[in-house]
Parts: C-alpha cells; structure tokens; sequence
C-alpha cells in the first residue's frame, strides 16, 4: 500500500515518527515531501514546492494531509499569518485541483483555532506575551454568556479586532473545507477532521466546534469533530489502514481498554474537554477501530495507565499520585496483542508506572507499542497507530519496532518525565552535550528491557527549545 503523507511540521513527532512506524511494516511505503519543506517554530512550510511534490507523486492509495500546513504553512503559522481568506484559498483551490487527478482516498485534518491560557507567545502573534490571559477570559466569557450581553475586556482595542480578525478567517477556512466532504460531485475527502487543542468548558473555539457540528449534521458531510491535535494526522493513518482491511475482510479490528483506575475513567485529562473514556474510545474509533468492553471479544488490549484524581502535569509542577500497586502484569491480554498508554500526565511518563512494565519479562511477540506523548490524545493516537500498524503488518520488521519503542521510552520517559526536569534546575538555555550525558543511564535501562543491541544514541532539540528533543538511533 503506498500512502502519501503531508505532515503539521516538521518536529519528530510530526514528521519522523510517522516514518519510523511506516517501517514496521516493509511491504507499507509511506512518502513525506522533504523535511526542509515543511514549517517550524520561526518559518513558514514551502507549500508550493509541497505541491508540486504532491502533484509529482505517482499513483498513491490514500494521501494523509494537514490541511493547515497547505493553507497556512504549518500550525504555528496558522495562529500568526496575516494572509487574507482569498490568498489562501487560491492554495487550497490548487490543491484541491492535485487532489482530483490522483483519486486516491483522502484523509485530511485542520485545526480549530485554540486559544492558551497563558502568557506565553512562543508559539503565538507578538501580543500574546501581554495580553494572552485576558484574551483567553476574554473568549471564555463572551462564549459563556452570549448572547446576553457584550463582555469588556480592557485589551486594546486593536489587538482584539486582529486577534478575532484571524479567528474569523481562519472558521470562514474551515467553513469552505465542508465543500468538500459531502456526497456530492465536489467530494475529495474520504474523511475530514476538525481537531480541538487546549480546550475549555467555553471559547470563541468551543463556539466554533459546536457550530461546525451543526453544519456537519446539516450537510450530511463525511467530517468529524475530535479533542487532540499533534496525533491525529497518524490516527488518519490508522484509519487508512483499517479502512483497506476492511475492504478485503469486512472486519473491524476491535480494542478493548484495561484502565488501572477504572474508578476514575469518567475524570477530564488536562487540554481536553471529554473524559478519559471518551477520549480512549474516540481515539480507537477514530482509528477506524472498535471498542469493546470484554477482553475477550477484542483482537487487541490497550492498557492504560489513568489517574486517580487529577492528571499530573510534570511542566507545570502539579504533582499527582504515581501507579501504586505492588505489580504490573500483562495478564489481563490473556496472550493476546497489547499495548501500553501512560497518561498519569500530561507531559511525561509515571516512573513508577514504567518501573513495573520494566519487571515484566515482555511476549514481544504479543507486545505492540508504549507511549506516555504530551498529552492524552497524543499518547493515545500515536499508540493506537504504531499497534495497528504492528498488527496488520505483512513483513513485520521487528528492528523497526523496536527502535520507535527505544525512541518512545527515551523521549516520553527518560527525557520528559526526569530529565527534562533536571536540566531546567541548573541550566538556563539548551545544551546537548549535557542532555547525551544525563540520558546514558536511561539508555541502559531501556536497552535491558526491549532486548536490543548496543546502538549509537544522538540527540538533538530540533527547535531549539526544551520542550522536545529528537532521538537519533543509527
């Protein structure tokens, strides 16, 4: 199956995980455009050179696409970009001109529009350091009280009118994407998603999702509305594959989640607005997958470490009860394929969660992917595709597998959960040299588990920032 593959960015989730699981299965061939092309924190993606790559591409069975990264440049650039809405439908109009000819089936996402609580512009227009907060109260309360009455806000004028400016351009976007999932002779998209990041009770982008909700219904378009956002371009991946596999079988692969705390799956993760078990079987079944409630109806387990009370956040200091039983086992798959997702928190695995996994003398065979990614969704999304892929393999290449778990386990354990964490205490900008350092004894660990050779580790932060790095294997 040849499946084209346009990503976000180009940060490792985005753009090299998604090759690194591809390889798992070798008779899978998965093309991304050069990785210069796409965006990053500071430049906007080479989107003409990314069509003309896709126009270039010969004969793909499905094509994967951001849809933010033609219309925009990338995610980041979607917040920030002054373009008008018809400079940036003439792309879009060309894409979707490439689209028709290749007659493959198309799995698109683009962005709601989130709105931080914070005053962080890193990732946001130059304003955002003043005036993020009161922008984010600002949408909170105009949403939750509309349409009684006009909210104040004591942002300067002008900076309101840009910020809703860009907002209004970016829905009218989204807005003219439904064209194009509906039964009809315009249809490009076998499926459309519209993802919610950062979300709140209430929000200009809460407003937004109901509303497009209502047009979907209405218009009968093949689109959907999920919380998450980094992972979704490879839960389309999943959904491609599972979509192929049911069209020469007429099955659904079905998930059946075992939570460590089953008491508490109706509690909300940090960044989302769903409950963990929501958001477990809205990840499944946007996968093109079934959840099932019996282990033994499933073909496949996924194991999720959830929280007690409420979701750690190891950035931001909140602390949260760790998995505190004596033991973890693998018993509940009943030697059936499994996986594993940690999201005790959000941002970094549970240390004590994975000292248990590493007592366990692992059935690789049965063993279908780890990952403790940012935050719920992310985690679950990325788990759910490097297993499906694993499961449906057709030359199952187990040193593929095995390296995106090493990377797994580095980033979201050893990286994220500790040392992440003790670099900031004494380091004031990034410095690889002492992150090669601090990871040696992590690397050792992880090796021990997963029973690899002794490979080369290098490591790199791809946007100059601590907030992720890139894991090299060679």
């Amino acid at each position: 199956m040849k499946i084209a593959f346009i990503p976000i960015d180009n940060r490792p989730v985005c753009y090299s995980l998604a090759k690194q699981i591809a390889e798992i299965d070798s008779s899978l061939e998965l093309i991304l455009p050069e990785r210069s092309l796409l965006g990053d924190l500071k430049k906007t993606a080479n989107v003409d050179e990314i069509l003309s790559w896709l126009d270039k591409t010969e004969s793909p069975d499905s094509i994967i696409i951001s849809l933010d990264t033609v219309a925009y440049g990338g995610l980041i650039p979607s917040r920030r970009s002054n373009e008008t809405f018809k400079e940036i439908k003439t792309r879009l109009d060309r894409l979707f001109q490439i689209l028709k000819k290749k007659q493959a089936k198309v799995y698109a996402f683009s962005s709601i529009m989130r709105i931080s609580n914070n005053n962080v512009n890193e990732e946001e227009k130059e304003y955002w350091s003043l005036y993020g907060k009161k922008i984010f109260e600002y949408s909170y309360n105009s949403h939750k009280s509309a349409p009684e009455k006009n909210i104040e806000t004591d942002v300067p004028f002008e900076i309101i009118q840009d910020y809703l400016s860009t907002r209004k351009r970016n829905f009218e976007i989204n807005q003219y994407y439904l064209k194009f999932a509906q039964s009809d002779n315009n249809k490009i998209f076998e499926t459309l998603v519209y993802s919610k990041d950062d979300c709140a009770k209430y929000g200009f982008n809460v407003a937004e999702a109901q509303t497009l909700k209502l047009l979907i219904d209405k218009t009968n378009a093949n689109a959907l509305i999920k919380t998450g956002a980094d992972e979704i371009p490879l839960s389309l991946l999943s959904r491609a594959l599972t979509d192929n596999y049911y069209v020469q079988t007429n099955k659904k692969i079905k998930i059946c989640p075992v939570y460590t705390n089953p008491e508490t799956i109706s509690l909300i993760s940090k960044y989302e607005d769903i409950s963990v078990e929501k958001s477990v079987s809205g990840q499944i079944e946007l996968a093109g997958c079934k959840t099932v409630n019996q282990t033994q109806e499933a073909d496949i387990i996924i194991f999720v470490n959830n929280f007690e009370n409420e979701q750690g956040e190891i950035v931001m200091g909140v602390q949260t009860k760790g998995y505190s039983k004596d033991k973890f086992t693998f018993d509940a798959a009943n030697n059936k394929p499994f996986f594993i997702t940690d999201i005790l928190n959000a941002n970094g695995a549970d240390n004590n969660f994975v000292k248990k996994i590493f007592e366990n003398d692992i059935d690789y065979t049965s063993f279908l992917g780890y990952a403790a990614w940012n935050t719920t969704g992310n985690t679950l999304g990325s788990a759910i595709c490097c297993a499906i892929i694993k499961y449906l393999a057709k030359n199952k290449n187990e040193a593929a597998f095995k390296k995106v778990q090493t990377v797994r386990f580095l980033d979201d354990w050893a990286y994220q959960a500790n040392v992440r964490q003790n670099l900031k205490t004494y380091l004031s900008d990034i410095s690889v040299y002492e992150l090669q350092k601090q990871m040696k004894p992590y690397e050792k660990e992880v090796q021990k588990f997963l029973k690899t050779e002794n490979y080369n580790y290098d490591y790199d932060y791809p946007w100059q920032r601590f907030f992720e790095i890139e894991v090299l294997i060679k």
